[in-house]
């Protein structure tokens, strides 16, 4: 028996070290996600507040072609 002790101990002790570089690497792409998911969701705002502006522009042209009557009313 103390001979597959110590075949088996050494085996458990290098998976229970990369388990454990797992768990580490696991918990930095989690943490990494997080930022990717807080980043995204500014750049979403921004995207959205950069098409009311250009729905303003529009809106805002329509009115300059009319008062110039560039186009049919």
């Amino acid at each position: 028996m103390s001979e597959m002790t110590e075949i088996v101990v050494p085996v458990l002790q290098k998976i229970q070290a990369q388990l454990g570089r797992i768990e580490t690497d696991m918990a930095n792409i989690k943490e990494d996600m997080h930022h990717i998911k807080v980043r995204l969701t500014g750049l979403e705002a921004n995207v959205n507040s950069l098409n009311r502006r250009m729905d303003n522009f529009d809106q805002r042209m329509e009115r300059v072609e009319r008062r110039l009557e560039l186009v049919e009313v």
